[in-house]
């Protein structure tokens, strides 16, 4: 009988302090400019247009629509260009890191709202990265949140070719309600950093209600083995 009041009261202890735990953000602010999404393990970039401000030894052009090889001067640049800056990022190892890329989309995407060939377009994709990124995690250019800076009312590249035809690679349009399309390689559209997996991060601390509530917990069973050592001494 003693066992068991003695594992009730250790269980009560460890209950409610699970009750309490807070329930995991799934975007995370590391800090240094990243943002890290615990649903998919990734990290971007805060910075939703660095290109415009940094572009990692490239060209920058004077006007808005930029040349060959070159990044317009709001953040603009073609798919090669965008996997170009992206290399160059890696080569500055910019933020620690030399894995940052563009945005996947991975196909066939059934959550879209159009569907052709094995493709997912449209509106409500949450296979690509930038569709869960939106529909998920509701990061639009109209309310990008507090975590993040400078996205664009506009169309932003993807790593991803469309396979039936590699002269296109996909898109999204991070603007009213959101837009998985493709486009041709040459138009001049924004550019994302992201990469896979966190940053080194200290282990979780418990919140302070969490350790009075097991506080509590530990004082009470230490007070009621005490009464119950001085009930068998008499």
């Amino acid at each position: 009988m003693k066992t068991l009041w003695t594992k009730g009261l250790l269980s009560f202890a460890l209950l409610t302090c699970v009750a309490v735990a807070p329930a995991g953000a799934t975007l995370l602010d590391r800090g240094n400019g990243l943002i890290y999404d615990d649903d998919l393990n990734v990290t971007w970039l805060e910075d939703a247009n660095l290109a415009a401000t940094n572009q990692f030894g490239l060209t920058q052009s004077a006007g808005a629509t930029p040349g060959v090889g070159e990044i317009g001067s709001t953040g603009r640049m073609s798919w090669t260009t965008a996997n170009s800056w992206i290399a160059g990022m890696n080569a500055a190892t910019y933020k620690g890191f030399t894995n940052w890329r563009l945005p996947t989309t991975t196909q066939p995407d059934g959550t879209c709202s159009g569907q052709s060939g094995g493709q997912g377009f449209g509106f409500g994709c949450t296979g690509s990265e930038m569709g869960h990124l939106y529909n998920v995690e509701g990061i639009t250019a109209a309310a990008p949140g507090p975590l993040f800076d400078n996205v664009q009312a506009d169309f932003y590249w993807s790593g991803t070719e469309f396979a039936p035809d590699t002269s296109v690679a996909w898109d999204f349009f991070f603007f009213i309600n959101g837009f998985q399309n493709t486009g041709g390689k040459n138009f001049p559209l924004f550019g994302w950093a992201v990469r896979s997996g966190d940053v080194s991060a200290p282990p979780a601390v418990p919140e302070p209600s969490t350790m009075l509530l097991l506080g509590s917990g530990l004082v009470g069973l230490i007070g009621w083995q005490r009464a119950r050592r001085g009930l068998m001494i008499r």
